[in-house]
């Protein structure tokens, strides 16, 4: 079930399933009579995510789950059809403002939804965090400043934040009993922040990093660090990668011998979408997460059905997030019966939200806009992403520097 809830006059409930997509079309179909003019129009969505190099699973994934949740009910947001303006984000934060401005003066989009990258999303920030700028959804990128210190009324993320999941794999790092711990990622913001993350949590519980290798982003040629791990000889290796560079780090870090001396752990993205790619060398991996591949929940198990019928293959965390964006965007513009002019309603209406029908289950808006949702902790079997319990129970960001929560 989603219980949307939001404040004063704009208090209203909508349901899930076959139920939801009804609530939603009724709430939609009133359109209040200063929009009557207008509410034909398409809503604009801006689409910034990447569709080729290392990320291009990545965006796609989102894009499929963010549309389908959206055709479930109806193809419509509010009661108006739908105009996506797509932009291929690739993987350059230089180009992120330049497209970003494209979006916003040429597009005239309602809505921002991207990135996957978060130096991207930095750049795109510059644009975005101006006043009356649109709406924007954040479907992957974590990085912590988006929603800390630079956190603003109409920017809301779906997806985590980079200190999430890496905290809760910090602890479950100390928790099976290793003492030492090589960190090794990309250098860039998401990796910076995740590794921050998960050696605060490690060294408060008394484990010790004993030496940090920061990789050039995007390079992929991993044989020196991979060498230097295994002259240190450390318990474990505490690692952030995802796409492509993750299958091709964790195949080479088993054909280097050191999966047979030394456990590998990190945040979900190690293995998350491409386990089956990764093969033998990710069996037994553990990871932290949002989401699990057997939650088994009814929500999830029509979820996978409904994706894998659509597009041919099995949905990962990324599906979700796009998914959640979706129905984000439903709840919104439903409670403002399509009117994105009414711009403070609208942002309340998100805010205030509370997802019972997601895939990785119950969560909700903090009031810095970022998920309380539950980590759950991973293991690779036969390729899948099977739950082993849950890390942290409704976790939810501090939201350090955010002026919103103050």
């Amino acid at each position: 079930m989603t219980k949307t809830v939001t404040k004063g006059a704009s208090r209203r409930q909508f349901m899930t399933g076959a139920a939801a997509t009804a609530g939603m079309a009724a709430a939609a179909s009133f359109v209040p009579t200063r929009f009557a003019i207008g509410a034909k129009a398409p809503v604009k969505v801006g689409i910034m995510l990447p569709f080729s190099g290392t990320y291009a699973m990545l965006g796609n994934s989102i894009t499929d789950a963010m549309k389908l949740r959206i055709e479930q009910a109806g193809g419509r947001l509010g009661g108006r059809p739908v105009e996506y303006a797509t932009i291929d984000s690739e993987w350059t934060p230089a180009k992120g403002q330049i497209k970003a401005n494209k979006l916003v003066k040429k597009d005239r989009v309602d809505f921002v939804v991207g990135p996957v990258h978060s130096g991207i999303a930095m750049a795109m920030s510059k644009v975005l965090l101006r006043d009356r700028m649109p709406i924007w959804i954040i479907p992957n990128a974590g990085n912590n400043l988006l929603t800390r210190d630079h956190c603003a009324p109409h920017v809301f993320r779906t997806s985590f934040t980079n200190w999430q999941s890496a905290h809760v794999a910090g602890e479950l790092m100390a928790k099976e009993g290793v003492k030492t711990v090589v960190t090794c990622t990309w250098k860039y913001a998401a990796g910076i922040q995740m590794m921050e993350a998960g050696k605060a949590s490690f060294e408060k519980a008394g484990g010790k990093v004993i030496k940090e290798i920061w990789v050039p982003f995007p390079d992929v040629e991993f044989q020196a660090y991979l060498s230097e791990i295994a002259a240190l000889k450390p318990d474990a290796v505490f690692s952030f990668y995802s796409g492509g560079g993750a299958i091709k780090y964790v195949k080479e870090f088993a054909a280097a011998g050191l999966r047979d001396t030394i456990k590998l752990y990190g945040p979900g993205f190690l293995t998350e979408g491409v386990s089956r790619a990764q093969g033998e060398a990710a069996e037994g991996i553990k990871t932290a997460l949002h989401y699990a591949d057997n939650l088994g929940t009814p929500e999830d198990n029509a979820f996978r059905a409904a994706y894998k019928k659509a597009y041919g293959k099995d949905p990962n965390v990324f599906s979700v997030q796009g998914y959640d964006t979706g129905s984000l965007l439903l709840q919104g513009m439903a409670a403002v019966g399509g009117d994105v002019g009414a711009r403070a309603d609208l942002i309340d209406a998100m805010e205030t939200a509370t997802f019972y029908d997601s895939p990785r289950g119950v969560w909700r808006m903090s009031k810095s806009h970022n998920p309380i949702q539950d980590i759950y902790i991973r293991r690779v079997e036969k390729g899948r992403q099977i739950s082993v319990g849950i890390g942290a129970k409704q976790l939810e960001d501090p939201g350090t520097g955010c002026k919103m929560i103050a």
